[in-house]
């Protein structure tokens, strides 16, 4: 009999792309790492105190696995995960844009579909918790746009206002002026901002208050992954100076963020092939000569990441033994194979972790379709590229 979830752990390894379910049932991998990770989280859960990290590994040898089965140990801690491949849409140097994409990708624990606004959906207006977030809002953040945001989605009965309101929450900005006249139609007041809110200055303020919000909510903390960082590495040289100052935000927050641990995964050339050769501290110099921090501690938190190196052969008999067993429960069948056999059947795969496994389970394909196998071609892309993006005006 066919084991569903065994086959869809199969599948995804297969196709080379991974997923949050190889991260549960593959998690044994690198334990150096995962305990280091996991006193890091149980840190952070205990002081509140917020801290990131930055990984850097080659294409293909277990960056976004690492990230998956972090994912699993932060929901198995009570702890709410965002998980973000940076991409176009999705630029470091804009937090605006980054909030939007971020929070469509947050998964409270024990939830499959991501989603926090039901949170805000259960809070009534003068509820404790609604009470706090209010009081936040207005006393604790550099602007106080998310008081009147919160109060104002909290005490109208306009379906449109909420909608936008809401929509604001999860990085769909409302303008000044139109929170401004919803606020005044529903408590017949005026705004009297303290710091008149602008998406590329303030965005902070919401990961702040989503921060301040999970803990409230009862979670232990948040856990932020950020993959293919190394896209940062595509941008023009001043683009890239504000990602890096924005790269600060979460590997040296501020105090506002709360209980937030942060992962970067990065490529492993990203040093030679970007800050060495792009003259990234000579940029740096040049456009910000007298305040050079934040951005020289992420460059050099670069410099100094924590490489992943190439897995054991303890570790991978690990891995290729319980491939062998999760295909048997996938179709149905007692593969009958030596690790001898399967890993003399990766060699041609190439040193990359993600060849080696996808041959090996070609490998175990044709063993149970002929009852024999061979060694399994497998192709492997390790170049990455850093052809700058052109930079354009906001």
């Amino acid at each position: 009999m066919f084991d569903m979830e065994a086959r869809h752990v199969i599948e995804a390894l297969r196709s080379g792309i991974p997923s949050r379910a190889v991260g549960q049932y593959f998690s044994e991998a690198r334990p150096r790492i995962m305990k280091e990770i996991s006193g890091e989280m149980d840190r952070i859960c205990e002081t509140g105190k917020s801290t990131g990290k930055i990984i850097a590994g080659k294409y293909g040898e277990g960056k976004t696995h690492l990230l998956n089965t972090v994912f699993n140990l932060a929901h198995s801690n009570n702890m709410v995960v965002s998980y973000l491949s940076l991409s176009k849409e999705a630029p470091f140097d804009k937090l605006y844009l980054l909030y939007q994409k971020l929070v469509s990708n947050t998964y409270l624990p024990r939830h499959v579909q991501p989603g926090f606004v039901k949170e805000f959906e259960k809070m009534t207006p003068n509820s404790p918790l609604a009470g706090e977030m209010q009081l936040y809002g207005a006393k604790e953040l550099e602007t106080d746009k998310l008081y009147y945001v919160l109060r104002s989605y909290l005490n109208t009965e306009d379906q449109d206002e909420k909608f936008l309101l809401q929509a604001d929450l999860e990085g769909d900005f409302i303008t000044n002026a139109s929170l401004r006249q919803i606020y005044r139609r529903i408590f017949q007041q005026r705004v009297k901002y303290n710091v008149n809110f602008s998406k590329t200055k303030h965005s902070m303020d919401y990961f702040d208050f989503l921060s301040h919000l999970f803990v409230k909510l009862g979670y232990n903390g948040w856990v932020i992954l950020f993959d293919e960082t190394e896209l940062i590495g595509r941008l023009g040289k001043k683009t890239r100076l504000k990602a890096y100052k924005n790269m600060a935000e979460f590997l040296f927050p501020n105090e506002r963020l709360e209980s937030t641990y942060t992962m970067f995964a990065l490529g492993a050339s990203y040093a030679e092939d970007v800050i060495e050769s792009k003259h990234e501290f000579d940029t740096l110099a040049e456009v910000y000569p007298e305040d050079m921090e934040p951005m020289k501690s992420v460059l050099e938190a670069i410099i100094n990441a924590e490489q992943l190196k190439p897995l054991t052969k303890e570790e991978i008999d690990e891995i290729l033994e319980k491939l062998q067993a999760f295909h048997g429960r996938a179709y149905g069948w007692e593969p009958e194979v030596s690790l001898e056999e399967m890993a003399r059947a990766t060699q041609s795969g190439g040193y990359l972790l993600r060849t080696k496994i996808r041959a090996a389970i070609e490998y175990l394909d044709q063993m149970y379709q002929y009852g024999q196998g061979q060694e399994a071609v497998i192709g492997e892309v390790d170049k990455e590229s850093f052809q700058e993006i052109p930079e354009l005006e906001e």
